[in-house]
């Protein structure tokens, strides 16, 4: 029997228990390995191998951490998440201790460092993204929503930088009332709260606002070779509770002149909204989606193909073969996991630090 590729999962988010299940799919035996600063993530849970990562590192700590757990654990091939930008930068250290990077190259990845940097990329692709204004105060703030009021439009705002939908709000000049106390919570919050807040802030705001978009939303996941040539993408429709699948080349198109033109290599995740009727993109993850796995359904294992990239190989995904008439909603459920010791936390980090730090200066 041969030996198993390890493929490692640096802190990511509970989902990918499901992106480890595909690669237990695989024809050849894979050892998952996962990290994690949190001792009940379910990503642990489901690896073969779980470990504690330290806490509150910078960048460039957490690179020499990350190169010294390769080394130490003889890691084939790396899929990292935090601080993907950092280590993709140091793709040539990884290499150096036989460890191939599964993300885009650094050019790519920072492109998308922010969504005010994303949606200037995508422009420059000639590509449409939604109307957008930066904001920085609540003078800038008012003018972005008189105007998008004026054209009939519904104010929405969120960080400049974050992942999620985290931070979205849709902006509202109605009065808080009890109203509000009832029902489940959702994502209005008054403008002049918004404005008071800003105005009494000593702390930088950097929002973007935009007018609230049509749905349906749909996600396109693509897996591009090394040159950021595409090899395969399928668009994930999303309308509330309801999914489905789409190979429509008003979304497809986009996204893949998208992809090549900037070489996101390996996984990454462009989602479309609609202005208007017409499909803008709204966010570009140089990552694998969280909801990857559902690709499943219509015949994919694109975290395989992911690997096999990696490692220097050709994959084939083939085609998505069972797209037609297929729809399916999310719950939540138990996801079964062999029982392991909750990993202890990483012995002797500083020794190991001071070893990787060595061999990145000695390798530049």
């Amino acid at each position: 029997m041969s030996a198993p590729v390890r493929v490692w999962l640096n802190r990511t988010y509970a989902e990918n228990v499901f992106f480890i299940e595909q690669l237990r799919d695989a024809p050849r035996p894979i050892e998952v390995h996962a990290t994690h600063v949190d001792p009940d993530s379910p990503v642990l849970a489901a690896a073969d191998v779980a470990a504690l990562e330290p806490e509150g590192l910078a960048p460039d700590e957490y690179v020499a951490f990350a190169l010294e757990y390769c080394a130490r654990n003889s890691i084939d091939v790396f899929l990292p998440r935090l601080n993907q930008l950092a280590i993709s930068l140091h793709h040539k250290d990884f290499q150096d201790v036989g460890t191939a990077l599964a993300c885009p190259p650094a050019t790519a990845i920072s492109a998308f460092a922010s969504k005010v940097d994303g949606y200037a990329a995508i422009a420059s692709a000639g590509l449409p993204t939604p109307p957008w204004w930066q904001v920085r105060n609540a003078a800038e703030l008012l003018d972005a929503v008189s105007q998008i009021e004026a054209a009939d439009g519904v104010p929405c705002l969120k960080p400049a930088s974050g992942a999620g939908g985290e931070g979205f709000r849709v902006l509202t000049r109605e009065p808080f009332g009890l109203d509000r106390l009832a029902g489940a919570p959702n994502a209005h919050v008054q403008l002049d709260q918004v404005l008071a807040a800003m105005d009494a802030s000593d702390a930088p705001v950097d929002l973007l606002v935009m007018p609230y978009l049509e749905g349906p939303e749909v996600s396109v996941d693509c897996l591009a070779d090394r040159d950021g040539t595409v090899i395969t993408a399928i668009g994930r429709t999303k309308h509330r509770r309801r999914r489905s699948f789409t190979t429509a080349p008003r979304y497809l198109e986009p996204a893949t002149r998208l992809v090549e033109q900037l070489g996101v290599a390996f996984l990454s995740n462009v989602q479309f909204r609609h202005h208007h009727g017409e499909p803008v993109i709204i966010d570009v993850n140089t990552r694998p989606a969280g909801g990857l796995h559902q690709l499943r359904l219509c015949g994919l294992n694109l975290p395989w193909n992911t690997v096999q990239l990696a490692l220097g190989e050709t994959p084939t995904p083939g085609p998505a073969d069972k797209l037609a008439g297929i729809e399916y909603t999310l719950v939540s459920g138990v996801q079964p996991v062999l029982p392991r010791p909750v990993p202890q936390a990483v012995e002797r980090v500083p020794v190991a630090f001071e070893r990787a730090e060595a061999a990145v200066n000695a390798a530049v």
